[in-house]
């Protein structure tokens, strides 16, 4: 039998995101490269290739940024109520394959899940009703609590002083290399990179996604894979 990628004996707390690591990517794909650009078609009437490049051109600008996940801002720059259309499509909220068994492995060890978000409040609250997520977490964060996004360095500070955490013993598993990249800074123990967020989608290439700024004295691991399954012993 292989190693294991991680020695899951020394990880004291793990954290977890959220779209793209524990559930599937594809509904948020679906709702806002599909679904949003169809209604948003039909309510100003104009084709769907249009509608597509214009809300294109406003998530873009928004990138990286604490307003790009925040369904209150969206709401407000489309002139549309986000949150009952997210609902609309719900049925595609689900766990990625691993997802569960990762979670119960982590549990029967003793070892700390801490699920931290970029999703908005109502966007956890929605899933958390469809799926039970926080039910199978220890603690549960969105970076709209910390007015910053996962991808600012200065979030990982905050995020331990409301939460501590010993860095040397966790553990960040994370389909956002810009999110990677940020945490590293804090010296976690490992920084973990899932490549197929979206089942629907093929495993992404990892030489394009991981950070590649690092400082020498940045010993965080990093650990790209394609499944869940992979952490597994």
């Amino acid at each position: 039998m292989p190693d294991p990628i991680i020695d899951w004996s020394e990880v004291e707390t793990v954290l977890l995101d959220m779209d793209g690591t524990l559930l599937d990517l594809y509904y948020d794909n679906h709702f806002w490269q599909q679904y949003l650009p169809e209604h948003y078609a039909r309510l100003h009437s104009i084709d769907l290739a249009q509608a597509r490049t214009l809300l294109s051109e406003k998530f873009q600008a928004r990138q990286g940024e604490l307003e790009f996940y925040c369904i209150e801002h969206w709401s407000r720059e489309l002139e549309l109520d986000i949150l009952p259309l997210k609902s609309h499509v719900d049925e595609y909220v689900r766990y990625l394959p691993g997802a569960l068994a990762l979670l119960q492995m982590f549990g029967n060890r003793g070892i700390e899940k801490v699920l931290v978000t970029n999703a908005h409040r109502q966007t956890l609250s929605l899933k958390d009703e469809l799926v039970g997520i926080c039910k199978h977490v220890d603690a549960h964060y969105a970076s709209h609590d910390f007015g910053l996004p996962k991808e600012a360095v200065d979030f990982w500070p905050a995020l331990a002083n409301a939460h501590y955490f010993d860095p040397a013993k966790t553990v960040l598993i994370d389909d956002n290399s810009a999110v990677l990249d940020a945490a590293s800074h804090y010296k976690l123990a490992a920084c973990v990179l899932p490549l197929r967020p979206d089942s629907s989608q093929p495993v992404r290439n990892a030489s394009h996604r991981l950070p590649v700024h690092r400082d020498k004295k940045n010993t965080t691991r990093l650990l790209p894979i394609e499944s869940l399954l992979d952490l597994l012993p």
